[in-house]
């Protein structure tokens, strides 16, 4: 098998194709590695009606939840890994661009963010000037609408607890987050390459693939709401170019750590002022 070109810089390079197993193989790897996002989702889905959200309340409840998703995103992923044995450089897993990558992944938790919210402006400019909808059932279905973060987590313990909320900037946020999700993508990707490389390796083939990826991710987070699911499958559409681009998981891993950890602090920040508003009143 043939290796990337190593460069510190984003290029267009098609990756290597996975090593030949039998096709099989691989179907069982994508299926598990498929059916461990949905099955989240629907477990997601199915807990919207409870009181409790999935992250536990307590610090120490927190660093066990996210043993238990980081343990059992290693089964499922181990499993996947046995059924067609892919190499670290079709999981993309070489560091490249030594300490740049962080800068530059927080460049792009940025530039992400901004994408999203001009991509949702022109959408919802479009309904209304085409006449679907009108500004006001347009605000309407958003408020009806609104990104179930109460399905994940207690603000009110994240404005009482510093260390809880640490553990979200830091563990949930790079780790259970980042580089859990990211893993999951470009192990997706690298499955796809090797079921059809004609179709999936070259650069128009991996964008896409990333947004077959991309579509699976956000099926996964239709337990926070449509317009959620709808934003985390462009988050994850952006988050698979930049590791297209670099050949590296890396970039992508950083940039979502930021891009979560960023909207922990604008919900803190909302939620506090929503607080500060109506002891005013």
């Amino acid at each position: 098998m043939n290796g990337s070109q190593s460069t510190d810089a984003p290029s267009s390079s098609e990756p290597s194709t996975p090593q030949q197993v039998p096709r099989w193989r691989w179907w069982i790897y994508l299926l598990l590695l498929s059916g461990y996002v949905l099955g989240l989702g629907l477990i997601g889905i199915d807990r919207t009606g409870h009181q409790a959200p999935v992250l536990s309340r307590t610090s120490q409840g927190l660093l066990l939840a996210a043993g238990i998703e980081l343990t059992l995103f290693a089964i499922i992923f181990g499993l996947a890994w046995l059924a067609s044995r892919p190499s670290s450089n079709d999981l993309l897993l070489r560091w490249r661009g030594r300490f740049w990558i962080v800068p530059v992944g927080f460049g792009y938790s940025v530039a992400l963010r901004l994408a999203l919210a001009f991509v949702m402006i022109i959408i919802s400019a479009g309904l209304v000037a085409s006449g679907t909808m009108s500004l006001e059932s347009l605000q309407e279905f958003f408020r009806a609408n609104q990104p179930r973060t109460d399905v994940l987590v207690d603000f009110s313990i994240v404005r009482n607890d510093p260390v809880y909320f640490l553990l979200l900037l830091t563990v949930i946020s790079f780790v259970v987050a980042g580089f859990r999700e990211e893993l999951w993508r470009s192990a997706f990707l690298a499955g796809l390459r090797a079921i059809a490389p004609r179709h999936f390796t070259s650069i128009r083939g991996q964008i896409a693939a990333v947004a077959i990826a991309a579509v699976v991710f956000g099926v996964g987070h239709l337990a926070m709401g449509p317009v959620a699911a709808f934003m985390a499958g462009l988050l994850g559409l952006g988050l698979g170019i930049i590791m297209v681009l670099h050949r590296s998981i890396w970039p992508a891993v950083i940039a979502h750590g930021f891009f979560d950890a960023t909207t922990f602090l604008l919900l803190r920040w909302i939620q506090t002022e929503k607080l500060l508003t109506l002891s005013a009143s």
